[in-house]
């Protein structure tokens, strides 16, 4: 058996160390979507490998807040596989000193870093990369405030474990309308808040495209490894959230034995991959929009958390 602590830290590694090849098998795939060759699906290791040996510039008009930033939002990344179920059913030691909500805050905080340390360089793309980013995030976060609403009201708790144990309890959980409907609305925020939908381009360089990529335009070396190698975990923990939470809380491990937790950290990151590929898919197969098209999706996605709330009450959930 192994010790609740350490299943925590594999929790956090296994975020850690998985988050990188999400993104390539993602990248790659795309790739292969848009009749390319693609990246190498371990291509990120390979940059961010690069990026570590690379000296750290900073403006001249930036202060410590710049080279602080990263190293902020790197830790809140870390902070949040410790509130999650991202390998086993049961809550571990840490697993409840935070609720769902409360991870939220701390995934809020890591972008505001971020958003904060794009204003601090002083060049204007990134500091229009980081206004766009917390104008959009003032939308997001009230739809998870909503959706978080409505599955505590559905499952009297807002214990990320809690709520995925009641999913787990039967097939009449997952259909019920008021659990599809948030469950929906969250998959609509991840789609926003990973770059996936047809708007921006994730992955460019073009300035009516830039949002997290505008944001981290003036970083290098280190500290730019540390954002990259966060947007990658984050983008983890959003489909781990969306997996284990609300869709497809299968394939953890049920006790501390050994072979039970290891067998979960490959389920997890398959689970993740399916996905990434779906996610790619969305975003490969429309046009991309205008900018200001961004606030009609996320309308759309708080207006299904609203009418989760409201099926709940009048009818019956």
């Amino acid at each position: 058996m192994l010790n609740p602590y350490g299943v925590q830290v594999l929790q956090v590694a296994t975020i850690v160390g998985g988050a990188p090849l999400v993104s390539g098998v993602i990248a790659h795939v795309e790739g292969r979507l848009q009749g390319r060759r693609g990246p190498r699906i371990l291509q990120p290791y390979y940059d961010l490998a690069k990026l570590f040996r690379k000296e750290n510039l900073v403006t001249e008009e930036s202060s410590w807040v710049f080279l602080a930033a990263p190293i902020v939002a790197f830790a809140c990344y870390l902070i949040v596989p410790l509130l999650i179920p991202v390998l086993t059913t049961y809550g571990l030691p840490l697993g409840y000193m935070g609720d769902i909500l409360g991870g939220g805050f701390v995934l809020s905080l890591a972008g505001f870093s971020v958003a904060l340390a794009g204003t601090e360089s002083g060049a204007p793309y990134a500091q229009l990369g980081s206004s766009r980013a917390m104008t959009f995030g003032a939308l997001i976060e009230p739809t998870l405030l909503f959706v978080v609403f409505a599955v505590a009201l559905i499952t009297r708790t807002d214990l990320p474990y809690a709520l995925a144990a009641t999913v787990r309890l039967s097939a009449s959980e997952m259909v019920r309308p008021a659990h599809v409907l948030a469950a929906v609305a969250f998959f609509l925020l991840v789609l926003a808040d990973t770059g996936r939908i047809p708007v921006e381009t994730h992955s460019g360089t073009l300035e009516f495209g830039m949002i997290d990529e505008g944001r981290t335009l003036e970083h290098s070396g280190p500290a730019l490894a540390l954002l990259q190698w966060g947007s990658n975990m984050k983008q983890l923990i959003l489909y781990t959230i969306l997996i284990d939470v609300f869709v497809a809380p299968w394939g953890l491990a049920g006790s501390g034995r050994v072979l039970s937790v290891v067998l979960a950290v490959p389920a997890l990151l398959g689970k993740a991959m399916v996905v990434g590929l779906v996610f790619a898919v969305i975003d490969n197969s429309f046009s991309k929009l205008r900018l200001f098209k961004i606030t009609e999706f996320l309308a759309a996605s708080f207006l299904l958390a609203v009418l989760a709330v409201l099926v709940y009450y009048v009818g019956g959930g």
